[in-house]
């Protein structure tokens, strides 16, 4: 007799789908067992409101964690950015998969970068974090371009550069990767410039605490440096005590020397979404070996942060 088949809930989106479904395609190879896909609605996907305004954070993963918990599925995949920064104790993350690359892009019409956008440009994003950054960019560089927040899926925010209604839009390169659109890019905003959202790139795949065997068989799928990350610009949010309407930039990445990693280096930015203030601090130190060293890396970055005057921006709150 056939093992029943493990049930992954996702979200309905495109891009959810084609990422839970690559993580199905992998955990039935791991286990030798079937895996169907049960798509959920979450409130984030029926809200019409801009994140910033319906809190952001957990939006997108409650329904979700709902059905995990009422075992009407047993495992589920999430973007890790939309994760609230507290772990809940009867659910395990059970794997940090390899991280795709975090940064993020831009989509201009006529195949502009960045840089030879026309002045007053309309940029479309409904991120803060994006906004402050792109704002200071913009400030610094002497551009005038025009932050415009948008919501929508990716072929709806692509749709408003194709209809002319923006100059550019914003995006994620892990999203624009995993749906087979990474060719529409016309450039790639170097982490110097726009820090992405910690945890931007990654998944996060939980199921029931208590499920031992599924926890150590999905646990095959964790990448320890991806997680070693992650952990670290989550803590660091989580010390800013700030959810993801804020506008909050974090990376870590490992520095290598050859082939031998060496340390990891953690960089943060806050910043007033208009781009008048950003403080951008950074701190290199051994690469965590568990998961409280990730955790103090980013706690003490996020004090250094405090000290230069962040705190008076997390009220910051664009739209």
């Amino acid at each position: 007799m056939t093992e029943r088949a493990l049930r992954l809930g996702t979200r309905r989106s495109k891009l959810a789908m084609a990422q839970s479904g690559q993580v199905a395609e992998t955990v039935s190879q791991l286990t030798g067992r079937p895996v169907e896909l049960v798509e959920i609605t979450t409130y984030g996907d029926t809200s019409r409101e801009q994140l910033a305004q319906i809190g952001g954070t957990g939006v997108f993963v409650t329904a979700l964690r709902d059905a995990l918990l009422a075992g009407e599925v047993d495992f589920a995949v999430h973007s890790l950015k939309d994760l609230p920064t507290a772990q809940p104790d009867d659910l395990a993350l059970a794997a940090v998969p390899l991280r795709e690359d975090p940064r993020d892009v831009l989509i201009a019409r006529d195949g502009l970068t960045f840089p030879e956008l026309p002045s007053g440009a309309r940029v479309g994003t409904g991120s803060p974090r994006r906004m402050a950054q792109l704002n200071a960019y913009a400030r610094s560089h002497g551009l005038a371009i025009e932050t415009v927040p948008i919501r929508g899926n990716i072929d709806t925010r692509i749709g408003f550069v194709h209809k002319g209604e923006l100059d550019a839009v914003v995006l994620a390169a892990a999203g624009l990767h995993r749906v087979g659109r990474i060719d529409e890019v016309t450039d790639f905003l170097s982490v110097d410039t726009v820090l992405p959202a910690p945890g931007q790139g990654a998944l996060a795949i939980e199921c029931a605490a208590s499920n031992a065997s599924l926890t150590a068989a999905l646990a095959e799928l964790d990448d320890p440096y991806t997680r070693a990350a992650v952990t670290a610009e989550r803590s660091l949010l989580a010390a800013l005590e700030a959810g993801c309407s804020a506008p909050v930039g974090a990376l870590a990445d490992l520095l290598a020397d050859g082939q031998i990693v060496k340390e990891m280096r953690l960089r943060g930015v806050v910043g007033a979404t208009d781009g008048s203030t950003l403080v951008q601090l950074s701190t290199t130190g051994p690469v965590p070996e568990t998961h409280d060293q990730a955790m103090a890396l980013g706690r003490e970055l996020a004090a250094e942060m405090l000290a230069k005057g962040a705190a008076g921006l997390m009220g910051e709150r664009a739209l």
